[in-house]
């Protein structure tokens, strides 16, 4: 059976400092550059029927150094937006709004609510499915927009992401067993 293979892109000195990057174009660092490199050792040998990316700068830069040839731009595959939490930080985040988390509470004002990016979600779900049929698709994105990707697959509300570490530079693996969607594998680093 086919998979969707989830890649996150490498660091960017904002995921370094766990600031919430969405539309903030940031490339990757140098270790994110290396660790984008190692992915490509993960992902030798396979084919993909299409290659999906966000269109951010440090997701496409991964796609390029990991070895693959992004077939599409899909604006609904980018990270979600943080609205005015964009650069800030969790721990600065709650020193106003105590007990805040992007998975029950959404974003500031401007800012997607779980309802939002589960929409949007859902819609990049409805598109890949039927290239399944065909064989593998990769998905190149960010790391909470990917973990609603993946909660979304297995019936779980957007909420579920939260629980869904995923790092950086990351392959995740989305598919079939028998007829029920399941997740394969999660959050596996690339081999050194």
């Amino acid at each position: 059976m086919a998979e969707i293979i989830l890649i996150r892109h490498g660091e960017t000195q904002w995921s370094r400092s766990h600031q919430h990057t969405s539309y903030t174009d940031l490339p990757l660092t140098a270790e994110g550059e290396q660790q984008a490199k190692d992915l490509a050792r993960l992902l030798a040998g396979r084919r993909f029927v299409a290659v999906i990316s966000s269109p951010r700068q440090r997701a496409l830069r991964t796609a390029e150094l990991a070895g693959l040839t992004v077939t599409a731009i899909d604006d609904d595959v980018a990270e979600w937006n943080y609205g005015e939490y964009e650069g800030v930080t969790t721990e600065e985040i709650r020193r106003t709004r105590p007990g805040w988390t992007v998975w029950t509470d959404g974003c500031s004002p401007g800012g997607e609510s779980p309802e939002q990016i589960g929409t949007r979600i859902d819609r990049v779900i409805e598109r890949v499915r039927p290239l399944l049929d065909q064989g593998d698709v990769a998905i190149v994105g960010h790391g909470h927009a990917l973990r609603v990707l993946g909660a979304r697959w297995i019936g779980m509300p957007p909420s579920g992401g939260g629980r869904l570490r995923l790092d950086t530079a990351t392959l995740s693996a989305l598919g079939y067993e028998r007829e029920q969607q399941v997740i394969l594998r999660w959050n596996q680093p690339p081999l050194i």
